[in-house]
């Protein structure tokens, strides 16, 4: 163990002067601002960081500079310098498992994003994994947003995204560990709150209120088949979400989602079809950026038929986060605190994790991480090094 924290030691000031944090900092050069404006720590976003992208990366107080290309064509918006970021992770990891393995992880994510106006109310975004855990992961996050439609405070996302964007971005999470609640499949089913292709309908009103319609195919965001078809059977998959903020202090919401799914098996061709039905509600309380904890609760139930034999799966979980910064947005310094927990009823399958994460800013755009996470029902432990970068 002391040679591993010794290696460990060495890795992270080998790496120290390389990294720089999440953001997007073609974001940052284009206006102009520090990466603080929007975020505290990067990926974190504030309330301002949440205005910023739900108004299309464009700020309502001020246009950026020179930012299209004078071509004589009103009805041409062509992007002068085409924005682009990149995001590199790397973690040395050590695990308690039967392995005890100690490995490097350097890079763990290499990804090149790009977001922007094209036009009034229209903007975009998107990443490219060049490497996801030693593989080409192609494009994740991919939109085209249209904002304020028709003059009715109505914006709409066409594309990909992850279905638990509304309620909390896996993205934007300062932990290795995940939201691992968004991301079961119980039993056969293709459904999880994660990635999907579809449509994102919100608006939002002066109380305090925002509501938040999506339509997806209901089966992630793999390869399209032979007739250039994303989804895989006919039905449609629909999740609504309703939310409430009390000042920057309190926030609460409540989501529902109604999902079908009807194909053949990839295993013997067999017919399979699944009803499935999954609730919850979300919890932010935000002290002054000095300390937030956000909770999560989902409840989701499958009735899933394989050649007509049923089973049906009930599925309960969530997570608690809590992210302390001592000096506020300011802050050098932060902790998280993460606890996630689900149960699947057959098989009596149970997951728990309790990570603690520490990370330095070395500039605001430069990231030291270090996190211990345990697994409480496979007792086993895992430690992580590493950094954040984005340049």
């Amino acid at each position: 163990m002391k040679i591993f924290i010794n290696l460990l030691t060495a890795a992270v000031l080998i790496f120290a002067g390389y990294f720089e944090s999440y953001a997007i900092p073609a974001f940052a050069r284009k206006y102009n601002l520090s990466c603080n404006t929007c975020h505290a720590p990067a990926p974190r976003l504030k309330d301002y960081g949440e205005e910023f992208a739900g108004n299309g990366f464009v700020l309502k107080d001020q246009d950026a500079p020179r930012y299209y290309q004078p071509t004589g064509d009103d009805e041409l918006s062509l992007i002068r310098d085409f924005p682009l970021a990149v995001r590199l992770d790397g973690y040395a990891t050590y695990n308690t498992y039967d392995s005890k393995k100690a490995d490097f992880g350097f890079p763990y994510n290499l990804k090149i994003l790009s977001g922007g106006a094209l036009a009034e109310n229209i903007s975009y975004y998107f990443y490219f994994f060049l490497s996801e855990r030693g593989e080409v992961a192609g494009i994740e996050d991919a939109y085209l947003m249209f904002g304020d439609l028709f003059g009715s405070n109505i914006s709409v996302a066409l594309g990909q995204f992850q279905v638990s964007d509304p309620l909390f971005k896996r993205e934007l999470r300062l932990t290795y560990d995940d939201y691992e609640i968004y991301k079961v499949k119980p039993g056969n089913s293709n459904v999880n709150l994660a990635y999907d292709r579809g449509i994102m309908i919100s608006t939002g009103f002066e109380t305090g209120t925002d509501i938040v319609l999506e339509v997806v195919n209901g089966n992630g965001i793999g390869q399209a088949d032979e007739f250039k078809n994303f989804d895989i059977d006919k039905p449609k998959n629909f999740m609504g979400r309703i939310s409430q903020s009390i000042g920057e202090v309190f926030r609460f919401g409540g989501f529902a989602y109604l999902g079908n799914e009807e194909f053949e098996h990839s295993v013997g061709n067999l017919p399979y079809e699944n009803k499935l039905t999954m609730f919850g509600g979300d919890l932010t309380l935000n002290y002054e950026d000095y300390l937030q904890l956000n909770l999560q609760y989902v409840s989701r139930k499958d009735e899933q038929k394989l050649d007509g034999i049923q089973t049906d799966y009930k599925t309960d979980g969530g997570f608690a986060e809590l992210v302390i910064m001592p000096d506020g947005a300011d802050s050098k310094w932060y902790g998280t605190l993460l606890y996630n927990q689900f149960k699947i009823d057959v098989g009596d399958f149970k997951y728990q994790s309790a990570s603690a994460h520490v990370g330095y800013l070395l500039r605001r755009n430069i990231r030291l991480v270090g996190e211990f996470t345990h697994f409480l029902e496979n007792e086993y432990s895992m430690f992580s090094l590493g950094f954040v970068a984005a340049f």
